[in-house]
C-alpha cells in the first residue's frame, strides 16, 4: 500500500504494525498443542531472572500478567507480589499453570482463560502493577490493547517485545533456501505507537546472554522457534543440513550457535 505523508506526525505506526503481521501467515501457534513442552524452552536462558531484576515490586502490589502461559513469569512474580491474576487464551497453558502453583503451595494466583486483547479495566479492575511478557508481538489491535493495558495499570507497566537480533539465523535460513521471510514488526513501531499516544517509555535491552543449547539437531528443529508446520519436506531437510553446519558441540557436549539467543526488549514506564 502506498501512503501520501506530508510529515512524521501524519505516519499512522499502529496501522504500519498491523499490515506487517497482517504479511506475516506464521505468527499464531496452537499454544495448548505447545504447552507441555513450553516450559523446557523457557528455562534454556536466565529471562525470568533478568526481567524479575528491572521490575519494582512490593508485597502489597497487585500484578496482571498478560498472556501467562504457564507461569515461567507468574509463579516467581507471584512469590514477590500481594496476589497475581494470570490471563491466557490456551487452557492448557493455565492448567500447567495452576498445577505448578499447586506443588508450590501457591495461592495467591488467579487465572483467566481470555485472549489477552479482550480484557479491560471492567474485566479484572485496577492492579497495580501489569506484565505482558513476551506476548504482544502477534497482537493485530495493538493500539486498543495497550489503551486498556495502560488504564488498568496504577503504578507501572511493563512490555517485553522481539528484540533486532532475535530471527538473525531465521532469517540466514531463508534467505538460503532463496524464500521471503517475513518479520514480526520491528520494537520500534511500538515505541512510536506508545509515543503517539502520550506513553513515553523507559526502553532497554534485557541482554540474555546465554545460547540456546540442545542435545541434538532433531531438538534443535522442534524447537518452536523454526515453524516446521510452514516448511515442506525438502524444506525440513534443508533446515537439518543448515542446522548441522552452524551447530557446534561444546565441552558440555550440546549444540549451539553464538548467534542462536534469545533477545528482548524491556518497555516499562511509571503511571
Amino acid at each position: 500500500m502506498t501512503y501520501q505523508i506530508n510529515g512524521p506526525e501524519e505516519i499512522d505506526w499502529a496501522q504500519f504494525w498491523r499490515e506487517k503481521l497482517e504479511a506475516k501467515e506464521d505468527r499464531s501457534k496452537d499454544w495448548n498443542k505447545r504447552a507441555p513442552n513450553f516450559g523446557k524452552s523457557a528455562k534454556k536462558d536466565d529471562y525470568p531472572i533478568k526481567l524479575l531484576e528491572k521490575m519494582d515490586i512490593s508485597k502489597e502490589d497487585t500484578v496482571l500478567d498478560l498472556g501467562c502461559g504457564e507461569g515461567s513469569i507468574t509463579i516467581p512474580l507471584a512469590k514477590l507480589a500481594k496476589s497475581v491474576t494470570g490471563v491466557d487464551s490456551a487452557y492448557k497453558m493455565l492448567e500447567i499453570l495452576n498445577e505448578k502453583a499447586q506443588k508450590e503451595e501457591i495461592n495467591n494466583i488467579k487465572t483467566i482463560e481470555e485472549d489477552l486483547t479482550k480484557i479491560t479495566i471492567d474485566d479484572v479492575g485496577k492492579h497495580d502493577i501489569i506484565v505482558a511478557s513476551r506476548s504482544l508481538n502477534g497482537v493485530l489491535n495493538i493500539k486498543e490493547t495497550i489503551a486498556n493495558i495502560d488504564e488498568i495499570a496504577d503504578k507501572y507497566v511493563y512490555i517485553t517485545l522481539f528484540g533486532p537480533n532475535n530471527w538473525k539465523l531465521e532469517k540466514e535460513f531463508y534467505q538460503s533456501i532463496n524464500k521471503e521471510y517475513f518479520e514480526f514488526p520491528s520494537h520500534r513501531y511500538f515505541f512510536n505507537i506508545l509515543v503517539d499516544m502520550g506513553i513515553y517509555p523507559n526502553v532497554e535491552n534485557l541482554n540474555i546472554g546465554k545460547e540456546r543449547e540442545y542435545e541434538s539437531i532433531e531438538e534443535a528443529m522442534e524447537s518452536g522457534k523454526w515453524r516446521l508446520d510452514y516448511l515442506n519436506d525438502e524444506e525440513k531437510e534443508e533446515l537439518y543440513k543448515y542446522l548441522e553446519n552452524i551447530l557446534e558441540r561444546g565441552e558440555n557436549g550440546k549444540l549451539s550457535n553464538p548467534d542462536d539467543k534469545a533477545d528482548w526488549v524491556l518497555y516499562w514506564w511509571k503511571k
